[in-house]
Protein backbone atom coordinates (compact mmCIF):
# COMPACT_ATOMS: atom_id res chain seq x y z
CA UNK A 1 0.00 0.00 0.00
CA UNK A 2 1.45 3.43 -0.62
CA UNK A 3 0.26 6.02 1.93
CA UNK A 4 1.47 8.76 0.31
CA UNK A 5 1.00 10.00 -3.47
CA UNK A 6 3.63 10.71 -5.99
CA UNK A 7 2.11 14.79 -5.05
CA UNK A 8 2.80 14.28 -1.76
CA UNK A 9 6.46 13.42 -1.99
CA UNK A 10 7.32 15.81 -3.92
CA UNK A 11 5.77 18.91 -1.97
CA UNK A 12 7.66 16.75 0.76
CA UNK A 13 10.83 16.75 -1.15
CA UNK A 14 10.74 20.81 -1.90
CA UNK A 15 10.14 21.57 1.74
CA UNK A 16 11.97 18.96 3.44
CA UNK A 17 13.92 19.51 5.88
CA UNK A 18 13.21 22.76 7.45
CA UNK A 19 9.67 24.03 6.31
CA UNK A 20 6.59 22.36 7.02
CA UNK A 21 4.08 21.65 4.49
CA UNK A 22 0.52 19.88 3.31
CA UNK A 23 0.86 16.24 2.54
CA UNK A 24 -2.59 14.57 1.02
CA UNK A 25 -2.12 10.70 2.28
CA UNK A 26 -4.40 7.62 1.94
CA UNK A 27 -4.84 6.39 5.27
CA UNK A 28 -8.38 6.90 5.75
CA UNK A 29 -10.03 3.97 6.91
CA UNK A 30 -7.14 2.14 7.76
CA UNK A 31 -8.55 -0.86 10.17
CA UNK A 32 -5.64 -0.40 12.49
CA UNK A 33 -6.81 3.35 13.08
CA UNK A 34 -10.16 3.11 14.14
CA UNK A 35 -11.42 3.70 17.99
CA UNK A 36 -11.82 -0.13 18.23
CA UNK A 37 -8.53 -1.08 17.19
CA UNK A 38 -7.23 1.63 18.90
CA UNK A 39 -8.96 0.75 22.36
CA UNK A 40 -7.17 -2.74 22.31
CA UNK A 41 -3.90 -1.36 21.13
CA UNK A 42 -4.26 0.97 24.33
CA UNK A 43 -4.85 -2.01 26.57
CA UNK A 44 -2.37 -3.65 25.15
CA UNK A 45 0.85 -1.57 25.33
CA UNK A 46 2.75 -1.00 28.90
CA UNK A 47 0.41 1.90 30.58
CA UNK A 48 3.32 4.58 30.76
CA UNK A 49 3.26 4.72 26.88
CA UNK A 50 -0.46 6.06 27.12
CA UNK A 51 -0.49 9.47 28.23
CA UNK A 52 -3.91 11.34 28.53
CA UNK A 53 -5.74 14.34 30.45
CA UNK A 54 -8.51 16.60 29.44
CA UNK A 55 -8.53 18.64 26.75
CA UNK A 56 -9.42 21.88 28.03
CA UNK A 57 -6.62 23.71 28.87
CA UNK A 58 -4.82 27.19 27.56
CA UNK A 59 -2.06 27.11 24.76
CA UNK A 60 0.45 27.71 27.43
CA UNK A 61 0.17 25.22 30.00
CA UNK A 62 2.29 24.41 33.11
CA UNK A 63 3.17 20.71 32.55
CA UNK A 64 2.90 20.54 36.50
CA UNK A 65 -0.81 21.73 35.87
CA UNK A 66 -1.79 19.29 33.33
CA UNK A 67 -5.63 18.31 34.80
CA UNK A 68 -6.63 14.75 34.55
CA UNK A 69 -9.85 13.35 33.26
CA UNK A 70 -10.64 11.20 36.08
CA UNK A 71 -10.99 8.20 33.91
CA UNK A 72 -9.26 4.69 32.88
CA UNK A 73 -7.54 4.32 29.34
CA UNK A 74 -10.30 2.42 28.19
CA UNK A 75 -13.18 4.75 29.45
CA UNK A 76 -11.15 7.80 28.02
CA UNK A 77 -11.43 6.42 24.49
CA UNK A 78 -14.75 4.70 24.47
CA UNK A 79 -16.30 8.15 25.73
CA UNK A 80 -13.85 10.77 23.47
CA UNK A 81 -17.11 12.07 21.84
CA UNK A 82 -18.26 13.78 25.09
CA UNK A 83 -15.48 12.97 27.98
CA UNK A 84 -12.98 16.65 26.89
CA UNK A 85 -9.72 15.16 26.64
CA UNK A 86 -7.16 14.36 24.29
CA UNK A 87 -4.97 11.58 24.21
CA UNK A 88 -1.75 9.90 22.93
CA UNK A 89 -0.57 6.44 22.38
CA UNK A 90 2.95 6.13 22.04
CA UNK A 91 5.90 4.38 20.97
CA UNK A 92 3.45 1.93 18.28
CA UNK A 93 6.03 0.04 17.50
CA UNK A 94 6.13 -1.94 20.27
CA UNK A 95 3.25 -3.42 18.71
CA UNK A 96 4.29 -5.94 15.92
CA UNK A 97 1.23 -5.11 14.09
CA UNK A 98 1.45 -1.38 14.13
CA UNK A 99 4.97 -1.03 13.42
CA UNK A 100 4.52 -2.95 10.45
CA UNK A 101 2.16 -0.09 9.34
CA UNK A 102 4.77 2.29 10.92
CA UNK A 103 8.04 0.81 8.51
CA UNK A 104 5.05 1.03 5.61
CA UNK A 105 4.66 4.37 5.94
CA UNK A 106 7.82 5.77 6.56
CA UNK A 107 9.16 3.55 3.50
CA UNK A 108 6.66 5.42 1.38
CA UNK A 109 8.59 8.99 2.47
CA UNK A 110 12.20 8.04 3.04
CA UNK A 111 13.20 8.73 -0.86
CA UNK A 112 11.96 12.07 -0.44
CA UNK A 113 14.15 12.87 2.37
CA UNK A 114 17.14 10.40 2.58
CA UNK A 115 19.13 12.99 -0.40
CA UNK A 116 18.94 16.14 2.36
CA UNK A 117 19.06 13.99 5.45
CA UNK A 118 20.16 10.62 5.04
CA UNK A 119 18.94 7.54 6.08
CA UNK A 120 15.84 7.56 8.81
CA UNK A 121 16.89 6.85 12.46
CA UNK A 122 14.91 5.94 15.30
CA UNK A 123 11.60 5.29 13.68
CA UNK A 124 8.50 5.97 15.63
CA UNK A 125 4.82 6.37 15.84
CA UNK A 126 2.33 8.07 17.78
CA UNK A 127 -1.66 8.14 17.67
CA UNK A 128 -3.66 11.34 18.89
CA UNK A 129 -7.61 10.57 19.95
CA UNK A 130 -8.96 13.68 20.94
CA UNK A 131 -12.37 15.01 21.86
CA UNK A 132 -14.22 18.08 19.96
CA UNK A 133 -12.50 21.26 20.92
CA UNK A 134 -9.33 19.50 22.68
CA UNK A 135 -6.02 21.82 22.72
CA UNK A 136 -2.64 20.80 22.63
CA UNK A 137 -0.35 23.13 23.87
CA UNK A 138 2.19 25.25 22.69
CA UNK A 139 5.53 22.79 22.27
CA UNK A 140 8.02 21.39 20.06
CA UNK A 141 9.41 17.97 19.61
CA UNK A 142 12.95 16.83 18.00
CA UNK A 143 12.10 14.63 15.42
CA UNK A 144 11.00 15.13 11.86
CA UNK A 145 7.16 14.33 12.25
CA UNK A 146 4.13 13.56 9.42
CA UNK A 147 1.31 14.05 11.19
CA UNK A 148 -1.71 12.43 8.79
CA UNK A 149 -5.51 13.18 9.63
CA UNK A 150 -7.49 10.36 9.91
CA UNK A 151 -11.20 11.48 11.17
CA UNK A 152 -11.55 14.77 12.18
CA UNK A 153 -10.93 18.15 11.79
CA UNK A 154 -7.97 19.95 13.39
CA UNK A 155 -5.95 23.30 12.88
CA UNK A 156 -2.09 22.97 13.59
CA UNK A 157 -0.63 26.30 14.62
CA UNK A 158 3.41 25.90 13.55
CA UNK A 159 6.04 28.34 14.10
CA UNK A 160 9.40 28.76 12.69
CA UNK A 161 12.07 26.35 13.83
CA UNK A 162 14.33 29.32 14.37
CA UNK A 163 13.29 32.15 16.08
CA UNK A 164 14.85 31.94 19.05
CA UNK A 165 12.41 34.86 20.04
CA UNK A 166 9.45 32.37 20.56
CA UNK A 167 12.08 30.18 22.14
CA UNK A 168 15.53 30.68 23.67
CA UNK A 169 18.89 29.23 23.94
CA UNK A 170 18.41 28.22 27.21
CA UNK A 171 15.19 26.68 26.50
CA UNK A 172 15.90 24.18 23.88
CA UNK A 173 19.21 23.19 26.56
CA UNK A 174 16.40 22.68 29.04
CA UNK A 175 14.22 20.63 27.02
CA UNK A 176 17.34 18.46 25.60
CA UNK A 177 18.43 17.97 29.38
CA UNK A 178 15.32 16.53 30.74
CA UNK A 179 12.84 19.14 30.33
CA UNK A 180 9.16 18.66 29.45
CA UNK A 181 8.09 19.60 25.54
CA UNK A 182 5.95 22.28 26.70
CA UNK A 183 7.16 25.74 25.85
CA UNK A 184 6.44 29.28 27.76
CA UNK A 185 3.16 30.80 25.69
CA UNK A 186 2.79 34.46 25.34
CA UNK A 187 -0.17 36.01 23.20
CA UNK A 188 2.14 38.10 21.39
CA UNK A 189 3.15 34.75 19.74
CA UNK A 190 0.20 33.91 18.38
CA UNK A 191 0.55 36.02 15.18
CA UNK A 192 3.74 34.63 13.97
CA UNK A 193 2.62 31.00 13.44
CA UNK A 194 1.32 29.44 10.49
CA UNK A 195 -2.25 27.64 10.89
CA UNK A 196 -2.59 24.67 8.53
CA UNK A 197 -6.41 22.95 8.34
CA UNK A 198 -6.23 19.26 8.46
CA UNK A 199 -8.54 17.47 7.30
CA UNK A 200 -9.07 13.41 6.57
CA UNK A 201 -6.95 12.85 4.07
CA UNK A 202 -4.79 15.52 5.32
CA UNK A 203 -1.42 15.49 6.88
CA UNK A 204 1.67 18.10 7.41
CA UNK A 205 5.16 17.86 7.63
CA UNK A 206 7.07 19.33 11.04
CA UNK A 207 10.31 20.19 10.82
CA UNK A 208 12.70 19.22 14.10
CA UNK A 209 12.04 21.98 16.53
CA UNK A 210 9.25 23.91 14.92
CA UNK A 211 7.09 24.78 18.16
CA UNK A 212 3.14 24.34 17.62
CA UNK A 213 0.03 23.99 19.37
CA UNK A 214 -3.12 22.27 18.02
CA UNK A 215 -7.09 22.87 18.33
CA UNK A 216 -9.18 20.41 17.47
CA UNK A 217 -12.35 20.94 15.45
CA UNK A 218 -15.91 20.35 16.43
CA UNK A 219 -15.85 16.18 16.00
CA UNK A 220 -13.56 13.39 17.63
CA UNK A 221 -10.17 13.34 16.25
CA UNK A 222 -7.56 10.56 15.20
CA UNK A 223 -4.45 11.68 13.55
CA UNK A 224 -1.24 9.20 13.26
CA UNK A 225 2.16 10.77 13.54
CA UNK A 226 5.36 9.50 12.20
CA UNK A 227 8.03 10.47 13.13
CA UNK A 228 12.12 9.98 13.08
CA UNK A 229 15.86 11.24 13.52
CA UNK A 230 18.73 12.29 11.29
CA UNK A 231 22.62 12.61 11.85
CA UNK A 232 22.14 16.31 11.13
CA UNK A 233 18.90 16.26 14.32
CA UNK A 234 21.65 14.76 16.35
CA UNK A 235 23.67 16.91 16.14
CA UNK A 236 21.60 19.74 16.78
CA UNK A 237 20.71 17.75 19.94
CA UNK A 238 24.24 17.32 21.38
CA UNK A 239 25.19 21.23 20.20
CA UNK A 240 22.47 22.08 22.63
CA UNK A 241 23.74 19.57 25.25
CA UNK A 242 27.63 21.23 24.99
CA UNK A 243 26.09 24.66 25.14
CA UNK A 244 24.40 23.52 28.35
CA UNK A 245 27.55 22.82 29.74
CA UNK A 246 28.99 25.91 28.53
CA UNK A 247 26.10 28.16 30.04
CA UNK A 248 26.54 26.17 33.48
CA UNK A 249 30.24 26.97 33.34
CA UNK A 250 29.38 30.90 33.08
CA UNK A 251 29.59 31.38 29.47
CA UNK A 252 26.67 32.75 26.94
CA UNK A 253 26.92 30.45 23.65
CA UNK A 254 25.78 30.68 20.40
CA UNK A 255 22.92 28.66 19.69
CA UNK A 256 23.45 26.13 17.17
CA UNK A 257 22.75 26.76 13.64
CA UNK A 258 19.65 25.54 11.46
CA UNK A 259 19.76 22.87 8.61
CA UNK A 260 22.08 22.86 6.21
CA UNK A 261 24.74 23.99 8.78
CA UNK A 262 25.63 20.67 10.54
CA UNK A 263 26.57 21.80 14.42
CA UNK A 264 29.50 19.29 14.01
CA UNK A 265 32.52 20.79 16.41
CA UNK A 266 30.14 21.50 19.27
CA UNK A 267 28.70 17.82 19.01
CA UNK A 268 31.36 16.21 18.35
CA UNK A 269 33.10 17.71 21.33
CA UNK A 270 29.99 16.94 23.49
CA UNK A 271 30.29 13.16 22.13
CA UNK A 272 33.58 12.54 23.01
CA UNK A 273 33.26 14.42 26.61
CA UNK A 274 29.94 12.24 27.42
CA UNK A 275 32.09 8.56 26.31
CA UNK A 276 34.75 10.17 28.23
CA UNK A 277 32.74 10.14 31.13
CA UNK A 278 33.57 13.89 32.05
CA UNK A 279 30.06 15.34 32.28
CA UNK A 280 28.90 15.55 35.68
CA UNK A 281 24.64 15.63 35.54
CA UNK A 282 22.77 18.02 38.09
CA UNK A 283 21.48 16.76 41.24
CA UNK A 284 17.22 16.63 41.15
Amino acid sequence: MKSFPPCALATLERSYPEQPALLDHDLVGHELLSLEALAELAQRLPAVNVEYNRGDVPVGLDPSATPANGLSVEETIRRIEECGSWMVIKFIEQDETYRALLHEVLAGLEPAVSTATGAMLKREGFIFISSPGAVTPFHFDPEHNVLAQIRGRKTMTIFPADDEGLVSGAEHERFHNGGHRNLPWQEAFAGRGQPFELVPGRGVYVPVKAPHWVQNGPEVSISLSVTWRSEWSYREEYARRWNHLMRRAGMTPRSPRRWPHQNRAKSLVYSVVNKAGQIRRPQP
